[in-house]
């Protein structure tokens, strides 16, 4: 599985921000011989007052011809990979990373995309790519 255009921006961002990479990338085994791949895994064990977090990033760059075509494979992964972690790791939550142009992109933040996040209670991490910080952690 090719790597995203911005995997290793999102990476050192979530190290940055205390995050411990757990697997790169994560593999779920939904049969015998079939798995899906989640770009990273990360823990954090700082959370004191939360407890030990663990969660799965699926980053996607949005740099396809269609902006559309690409949120709909965006999305249309994050719902799998939520669904199969829900069998094998039940408390790994997963996230969507886009970086902080496509957040702000007038497609992305339009009432048809904002409405899908929410009904879908996406979880998303953005990141500036030229600095590799995460910017922001939304939850719809």
């Amino acid at each position: 599985m090719a790597k995203d255009l911005f995997h290793s921006n999102v990476k050192t961002a979530l190290e940055k921000d205390g995050w411990i990479i757990s697997a790169d990338p994560l593999r779920l085994y939904i049969s015998d011989t079939a798995y899906l791949e989640i770009d990273l895994a990360a823990e954090n064990m700082l959370l004191a007052e939360k407890g030990h977090q663990k969660i799965a990033i699926e980053i996607k760059s949005f740099l396809k011809k269609s902006f559309l075509s690409a949120f709909h494979e965006a999305i249309g992964q994050y719902l799998d990979y939520e669904s199969a972690l829900q069998d094998v790791e039940p408390d790994r939550t997963v996230y969507l990373a886009v970086p902080e142009d496509t957040f702000k992109n007038e497609l992305f933040q339009g009432r048809f995309i904002q409405k899908r996040l929410r009904e879908e209670q996406v979880n998303l991490i953005v990141f500036d790519i030229d600095t590799n910080e995460i910017k922001l952690w939304k939850n719809y």
